[in-house]
C-alpha cells in the first residue's frame, strides 16, 4: 500500500504539545571520569520476560542510578500476552515486573529517588499500573505512576482490512483473522510522562531503545531535530536493552567470562553531548570489553546505516567502541552514532491466528540412537496421518523432524562419527502444525504410545504430553503517525493527549550503495594458511520476524580485509542454503552490510527461520545458534594472519 493511500485512512488526530524540560543531572559516577558534560546514569535490569531476579538489587544498591529500566517485550512475548488477555481482561502485562522486580524493592526505589521506566504493560498497561498502585499502597509509599497508551490499533481493524496493506517482509495481504495490532511507539511519550513528574512510567509496545532514550530526552532537553544526539541515545538503549547480553552473556569467548551466577547488568552513563560510558556495578561477574559490546551492537540489526526508529533514523556504521582501563569488570566508551530525520510512519506488529501447533521432545538412548529417533518420529506421523484419514481431517500444514545431537541443523556441515554409529544419546524434536486443534490433540496423545510400541531406549517425554497451542503469526506494516492518538495517564487519571509533531520527519528514501569489493581487497596477499572464523572474529545472531541477522566483528583490524573478501553475501547464502526458504527462483536471500567503525560485517538472512517465533517449528526459531554455526566457516588461502599482530 502506498504512503499516500495510508495517509487517507481515518483515524484520530493528536492534540496538545509537550514543553521542553530544562537540562539537569543529579550525580556523576564515583571512581571514574564521566563523559564530558552533565551525566545521567541508567541501568537495565531486564532483557526479556523471565530474566533473573538478581538484577534489580545489584543495580539499585550498587549502580548509583538516576533511572532503572526494564525491557520485557518481543514479538513472541506480545503473542503470549495477547493470548493471556483473551483469557481475562485483567491480564496481558508481565506480572513478574510487579511481583518480582518492583514489590520487594519499591520502598528503596522511592527512598533513593530512582525513577523507573518499563514496557511491562504489554497489551494491558493500565492493568499493570493498577497492580503497581496496589503494591505502592501496601508499602505505604506515594509514587506517581504514569501510563503511555495508544499503541493498540485493534479499534482500526475494520478500516485497515480494505486498505490494501501488505506485510513488509512477505508482501502478503492483510489477514482476516487479526488477533492483535500494536504500534512501536517512540521515546517522546516517555519523556513527557517524566516531565509531568512520573516516578514510574509503564508503556505498552514501544521500541526497546525508547525506554533509555526517553529519560535522556527528559534529562537533557534534546530537540526533535537533534538527530545525532537522538541516535546516540538510541544506541545506548540498543546496547543495554537486552540486559546481560552486553556484559558477557552469550559472548563468543564465553570461556573468558567469570561468575555467570552473578553476572553484572549494564549501566550507561550518558553525557548531554551524546557520548557514553557502558559499565556494570562493582563486585559483579561478567565482562565488558570491545568484543562483548560490539557483539551487542550488531544484535538484531538490519542496515546499520538506516536503522529506523520512531524518533530518529540511525547510522551506526561508524560507531567506535574503546575499552577504558581501571574499571572493575571493564568499561567502554561509545561514540560516533549519526542521525537522520525519522519517517512519518510507525511500524506496527500485528498477529493473526493461523491454526495450532504442538512439539514433542523425547530423549532416546542406546546404540544407533539417531536412527531410532528418526524412525520413531516418522512412525508417529504415519500413525496420526492414518487416524486423520479415518476421521476425515486434512494432512498437517507443516511438520519438522529434528534429531538433536545429530547436528541436523548444520545440514551439509554436520560432523559424522568415525564408527558410523552416531551418538548413543539423542533427542527427538517433532513439531507439527495443523489448521484444526482436534487434529493436533490427536498428535499429542500419540506420543506416549511410542514408548511401548516403537524403538527401545525412549526414556520419556520432556514436559509430559505436548501442549496444543494456537499459532499467532506476525504481520508487519507501516501506519501514519498523524493517525495515532497517544494518551498519558497519571495515577489512573487521563492527563494529556500528545501531539505527534511531523515537522522534523522525512519519507525521502536515502540511497546507500552496498560496498563493492575494492581493488585493495583483490590485491590482498594470499598464503597457505586456513583459519576457522572463530580464530579471527566474534559473531552474534538474532531475529526479526522470519529473517535472521549474523554480525561478524574482526578480532583485530588487520583481519578485517580478509573477512570482507571471503565472507560475501553469496558465501553465506551457500553456507546456510539448507535453512533458507526460497519463494522465487534465483532469489537472493542474504544481504551484507559493513560497519567499519568496529571492523564488522552484518548479514541479513531472509526466510531463514521457518516462519520465526511461535510460527516456526524449528528448535531454533530465533536464529540464536546461527552465529555459533558460522564460527566453523573456513577462511582459506591466507597468509599467517596471527603473525601480523604479534
Amino acid at each position: 500500500m502506498s504512503c499516500a493511500a495510508l495517509l487517507g485512512l481515518r483515524g484520530p488526530r493528536l492534540l496538545g504539545a509537550a514543553a521542553r524540560p530544562p537540562r539537569w543531572s543529579r550525580r556523576r559516577s564515583a571512581g571514574c571520569e564521566p563523559p564530558a558534560g552533565a551525566a545521567v546514569r541508567i541501568g537495565c535490569a531486564s532483557g526479556f520476560w523471565g530474566d533473573t531476579a538478581t538484577a534489580v538489587p545489584q543495580l539499585l544498591y550498587g549502580g548509583k542510578l538516576d533511572f532503572l529500566v526494564f525491557d520485557y517485550l518481543s514479538e513472541i512475548t506480545m503473542s503470549l500476552l495477547t493470548a493471556a488477555k483473551a483469557r481475562s481482561p485483567v491480564l496481558g502485562y508481565t506480572p513478574d515486573f510487579v511481583s518480582t522486580a518492583m514489590a520487594p524493592y519499591i520502598k528503596d526505589i522511592h527512598r533513593k529517588g530512582v525513577r523507573v521506566i518499563s514496557n511491562a504493560g504489554g497489551i494491558n498497561p493500565l492493568a499493570c499500573a493498577a497492580a503497581l498502585q496496589e503494591v505502592a499502597k501496601k508499602a505505604d509509599v506515594d509514587l506517581k505512576i504514569a501510563v503511555v497508551a495508544g499503541d493498540d490499533l485493534m479499534s482500526e481493524k475494520e478500516n485497515l482490512k480494505g486498505a490494501g496493506i501488505t506485510d513488509l517482509e512477505s508482501g502478503k495481504q492483510f489477514p482476516e483473522n487479526i488477533h492483535s495490532m500494536n504500534i512501536y511507539l517512540g521515546a517522546r511519550p516517555i519523556s513527557r510522562a517524566l516531565d509531568l513528574g512520573a516516578d514510574i512510567v509503564v508503556t505498552g509496545r514501544c521500541v526497546d531503545s525508547g525506554i533509555v532514550l526517553g529519560p535522556l530526552i527528559h534529562s537533557f532537553g534534546w530537540n526533535r531535530d537533534d538527530y545525532d544526539l537522538l541516535a546516540a541515545g538510541s544506541l545506548a538503549g540498543h546496547l543495554i536493552e537486552c540486559g546481560a547480553q552486553c556484559t558477557g552473556g552469550i559472548f563468543t569467548d564465553w570461556h573468558t567470562v567469570p561468575d555467570w551466577h552473578n553476572i553484572g547488568f549494564p549501566i550507561v552513563e550518558c553525557s548531554s553531548e551524546g557520548d557514553f560510558i557502558l559499565s556494570k556495578p562493582p563486585d559483579t561477574g561478567g565482562l565488558i570489553s570491545f568484543g562483548t559490546v560490539a557483539e551487542q551492537l550488531v544484535y538484531e540489526l538490519g542496515n546499520p546505516q538506516r536503522y529506523l526508529l520512531p524518533d530518529v533514523t540511525c547510522d551506526f556504521s561508524q560507531v567506535s567502541i574503546t575499552e577504558i582501563p581501571g574499571f572493575d569488570g571493564g568499561a567502554v566508551k561509545v561514540c560516533g552514532a549519526k542521525g537522520l530525520p525519522p519517517s512519518t510512519f510507525y511500524k506496527v506488529n500485528a498477529t493473526y491466528l493461523d491454526g495450532f501447533r504442538a512439539t514433542a521432545v523425547c530423549p532416546v538412548g542406546g546404540p544407533k540412537a539417531v536412527q531410532k529417533a528418526k524412525r520413531t518420529a516418522e512412525g508417529i506421523l504415519q500413525r496420526t496421518r492414518l487416524i486423520f484419514s479415518q476421521l476425515g481431517y486434512e494432512d498437517y500444514s507443516a511438520v519438522n523432524i529434528q534429531v538433536l545431537g545429530s547436528e541436523d541443523t548444520y545440514g551439509p556441515h554436520a560432523r559424522r562419527s568415525i564408527d558410523g554409529q552416531g551418538p548413543r544419546e539423542a533427542v527427538i524434536w517433532l513439531a507439527v502444525h495443523h489448521k484444526q486443534r482436534e487434529a493436533v490433540e490427536i498428535f499429542s496423545k500419540e506420543i506416549a504410545p511410542a514408548g511401548t510400541g516403537m524403538a527401545p531406549g525412549l526414556t520419556g517425554i520432556v514436559g509430559g504430553r505436548p501442549k496444543v497451542s494456537p499459532v499467532l503469526k506476525p504481520f508487519f506494516f507501516y501506519y501514519p503517525k498523524n493517525n495515532v492518538q497517544i494518551n498519558l495517564f497519571l495515577n489512573g487519571q487521563h492527563v494529556e493527549i500528545l501531539e505527534e509533531d511531523l515537522t522534523f520527519t522525512s519519507d525521502e528514501v536515502v540511497s546507500f550503495d552496498l560496498p563493492k569489493i575494492s581493488s585493495e581487497l583483490k590485491d590482498l596477499p594470499s598464503g597457505p594458511h586456513t583459519y576457522r572464523l572463530e580464530d579471527l572474529a566474534y559473531t552474534r545472531s538474532g531475529d526479526k520476524g522470519n529473517s535472521a541477522n549474523i554480525g561478524v566483528i574482526a578480532r583485530h583490524p588487520l583481519y578485517y580485509p580478509y573477512l570482507k573478501k571471503t565472507l560475501t553475501a553469496q558465501a553465506l547464502e551457500n553456507y546456510f542454503q539448507h535453512l533458507l526458504e526460497h519463494e522465487k527462483p534465483e532469489e537472493d536471500l542474504v544481504t551484507r552490510y559493513e560497519l567499519p567503525g568496529i571492523h564488522g560485517l552484518n548479514f541479513v538472512l531472509k526466510n531463514s527461520l521457518g516462519g520465526g517465533g511461535i510460527a516456526s517449528l524449528r528448535s531454533d526459531p530465533q536464529g540464536k545458534a546461527l552465529g555459533q554455526m558460522l564460527l566453523d566457516f573456513q577462511i582459506k588461502n591466507v597468509p599467517d594472519l596471527k603473525s601480523l599482530i604479534e
